[in-house]
């Protein structure tokens, strides 16, 4: 799986863990909330990992359509050799 480098993100993939820690730094004393620098980059961050995993996800389930469709031309012409 790819990685999402960036200066501003945490490193390492992000599992529900890691997302559950995480720690957004604070605006500078008199600002309230939190650095939108911060929460834009983790927000770009999430959503790539997303897209590679939801593409990973459809990769795997069409190699399991690929291999269920070739098990069963196989188990046919093993039924229709044996017949």
């Amino acid at each position: 799986m790819a990685t999402y480098r960036s200066r501003n993100a945490l490193a390492g993939p992000l599992v529900p863990d890691r997302l559950a820690t995480v720690e957004l730094p604070r605006t500078p004393l008199g600002r309230r909330g939190y650095q939108p620098e911060a929460v834009d980059a983790l927000l770009h961050r999430l959503a790539y990992e997303l897209g590679e995993r939801t593409r990973q996800l459809d990769q795997t389930r069409a190699e399991n359509d690929r291999i269920k469709r070739a098990l069963r031309t196989w188990q046919a012409t093993v039924r229709n050799a044996s017949a």
